[in-house]
């Protein structure tokens, strides 16, 4: 009777276990041998292969007497009595079924298995479900951090019971092809761009490149702001131009200014050339400290709404509100001729009554910077305060934009 310490598990997970014959380790496992006798193929035999030109074994299902999560132990006398090649008619899973394509019945392709669940029952294993999830692709190509987030985020089931799966042809061919990234390309934008930013940190290169190579330009670019200045070069420098400069141009002149400031002044330049010509100047500007008016780091993307509005209105429509703005932590009341009458704080309006208007909720002595005030008077505003943005208003009290803490966070004003 074969012991085990979990009755499921993945086929990704126990492929490459160290296999003894009683207490002499012999090789790692390779592959599992089905064979389809009803609705759930089961496990004939163990493929473990061996170093040094030895040759694989084929044991038998009924020889394996424990499974644990490091070693898989059989109780075997003779090496040499299982010294035998797979026969040619032998459907293997990793081999044979690990990465085919599902086609429906009118061969349209629905998805690729990224994986095998094996369960065991009455001492006999079986291939229990193909499992096409998000989740074990990403832990087979070690994002293990990326996998956590979607399971944690309850993500919805994507495995089929093998009792679907029609019976396979003899003569199966073995799978040639590679496993992509392109299913990132549809499922990783649930990722906040901060945890997506310390998700690339910890990928090599090649890993983090092709990751970033699948987001979609806006998340792209917010994550681009949130990786340490390293990672950003390394992504900047390995990145088409044009893509790069598209990137950036998502961004205010400040961020864009402080991402180009990292960058050799040549690399620099070159995509100064590239990006929006009518904010080019602006960010030069930023880069050299040249002229500090705080007007070069305000954004005029900002929520601006009247004062009779309902307070469930603003949450109902909260994302086309926030869409491509770059503060959204605050709502600014404005009358029709665009003067800031008040300031409502995002969390205020959570806690607010649906009923109540933003002229009920909003803050009315607000804090403000003018147009002809400085960087370094922002920088000091910022640390009073500790505001996460400060609107600027002109002397007729007109909101002409607002100043984002994380556009100004990290530079420092010249102080001569």
């Amino acid at each position: 009777m074969v012991a085990v310490l979990e009755k499921e598990f993945f086929l990704s997970e126990i492929l490459g276990r160290k296999v003894y014959l009683k207490s002499e380790r012999v090789g790692r496992l390779e592959d599992f041998v089905i064979v389809e006798t009803g609705k759930l193929p089961e496990v004939s035999h163990l493929l473990v292969g061996r170093s040094f030109g030895y040759p694989s074994l084929l044991l038998p299902w009924d020889k394996i007497n424990l499974i644990s999560n490091t070693e898989i132990v059989a109780d075997v006398d003779s090496i040499a009595d299982y010294e035998k090649p797979v026969p040619e008619s032998a459907i293997l899973l990793k081999a044979h079924i690990l990465d085919k394509k599902i086609l429906d019945m009118d061969d349209h392709e629905v998805e690729v298995i990224y994986d095998v669940k094996l369960a065991l029952h009455n001492n006999k294993l079986y291939a229990s479900e193909v499992d096409f999830s998000r989740n074990r692709l990403l832990r087979r190509m070690g994002l293990k951090k990326i996998a956590k987030f979607f399971a944690e985020h309850h993500e919805e089931s994507a495995t089929v019971s093998w009792m679907y799966v029609q019976p396979l042809p003899e003569k199966i061919g073995m799978f040639k092809g590679h496993v992509k990234l392109s299913l990132l390309k549809e499922n990783i934008h649930d990722i906040h761009p901060v945890d997506l930013a310390d998700i690339l940190e910890e990928l090599d290169g090649d890993q983090r490149l092709a990751v970033f190579n699948e987001l979609e330009p806006e998340l792209a670019s917010d994550t681009l702001e949130e990786v340490e200045p390293r990672v950003q070069r390394e992504l900047i420098s390995a990145i088409k131009r044009e893509r790069a400069a598209h990137l950036i141009n998502e961004m205010s002149p400040a961020q864009a200014a402080d991402i180009l400031g990292i960058l050799p002044s040549a690399e620099a330049d070159e995509l100064l050339k590239l990006i929006d010509q009518e904010s080019a100047p602006k960010v030069q500007q930023i880069i050299e400290q040249h002229d500090e008016n705080i007007l070069l780091y305000a954004t005029q993307d900002i929520i601006k709404l009247p004062s009779i509005t309902l307070a469930k209105d603003v949450i109902e429509n909260y994302r086309q509100l926030a869409h491509k703005k770059d503060v959204i932590m605050y709502v600014y009341v404005t009358d029709k001729k665009g003067a800031l009458l008040g300031v409502a704080d995002l969390r205020e309006l959570i806690a607010a009554n649906d009923d109540e208007t933003l002229a009920e909720i909003m803050t009315e002595n607000v804090i403000s910077l003018s147009p002809n005030e400085t960087l370094r008077d922002a920088v000091e505003m910022f640390e009073r305060y500790s505001f996460r943005a400060i609107p600027v208003i002109d002397e007729r009290d007109i909101i002409v934009g607002a100043v984002s803490y994380g556009d100004i966070r990290g530079i420092k004003p010249r102080l001569d």
